[in-house]
This record gives C-alpha cells, sequence and structure tokens, in this order.
C-alpha cells in the first residue's frame, strides 16, 4: 500500500514539475512578447518624432535657403550661402531616418557588432553577478550603519 501511495506521489509531484516548467515558460514567453512590443512602440514615437521635426525644420531649411540665396544674389557675397552646408546635413539626415533606410542600415551594423565585436560589449569586470550585488549590499549597509 506504502508503494502504491509512493508511486502515486511521485506521479503527482512529476506533473506538478511539469506544469511549473510549462507556467514559468508562458511566464517567459509573454515577458518577451511585452519588451518586443515595448520595444516596437518605442522605436515607431522616434520615427514619428523624426517625421514630425523633419516637418518643422523643412521649413526652416526651405525658408533659410530661399532667404540667403535671395540675400547671396543681393549683396552678391556667396559667402551667404555657407550655412546651407551643415543645415542640408541635418535635414537629409533627419529625413533617413524618417523615411529611408538609416535605421536598417542601424540595425544591420548592431548585428553586425553582436557576432564579430562581442568583446567590445562586455561590462567592466564582467557580468554581475548575485555575489557581487550581496558584496555591494552589504558594503553599503555597513557604510549606512556607520552614519
Amino acid at each position: 500500500m506504502g508503494f502504491i501511495f509512493s508511486k502515486s506521489m511521485s506521479e503527482n509531484m512529476k506533473n506538478q514539475q511539469e506544469f511549473m516548467v510549462t507556467h514559468a515558460r508562458l511566464q517567459l514567453e509573454r515577458q518577451l512578447t511585452l519588451q518586443n512590443e515595448m520595444r516596437e512602440r518605442q522605436m515607431a514615437v522616434q520615427i514619428a518624432w523624426s517625421r514630425e521635426f523633419l516637418k518643422y525644420f523643412g521649413t526652416f531649411f526651405s525658408i533659410a535657403t530661399i532667404s540667403l540665396t535671395a540675400g547671396a544674389i543681393k549683396q552678391k557675397k556667396p559667402a551667404f550661402l555657407a550655412p546651407i552646408l551643415p543645415l542640408s546635413f541635418i535635414f537629409v539626415y533627419q529625413y533617413d531616418l524618417g523615411y529611408g533606410t538609416l535605421l536598417q542600415r542601424m540595425k544591420s551594423e548592431a548585428e553586425d557588432i553582436l557576432e564579430t565585436e562581442k568583446t567590445k560589449l562586455e561590462l567592466p569586470k564582467g557580468m554581475i553577478t548575485f555575489e557581487s550585488l550581496e558584496k555591494a549590499r552589504r558594503e553599503q549597509g555597513r557604510v549606512l550603519a556607520d552614519k
């Protein structure tokens, strides 16, 4: 009788462990999905911000270009055209970020860095561990106790 009871308990324990593993996996998948949704929303806001900024900056750039060109022609001083060059770089960058392929190129470069330059991503003193956190917490507790 004890053997049957023990076998039943063992089977229940195994079922409980399987349930816990399945539940933990489901919870992790939900967390990953949530994090990805948040990342996508943040990226969408960044792109929208860039597009909105481009509208205002594009208007400024157009007015400045027309005014500086008119001033250069009227005053016969080509130096008035000099500010157009750096402003055009900003305009092109914002356009590329909002409507072009800048994000895809950045993603590709990031993937390349992750694959080929892994050492540049390492944290100083390595990965944070539970032991290092506990040591820092204890030291902080001592400092607070000394005050």
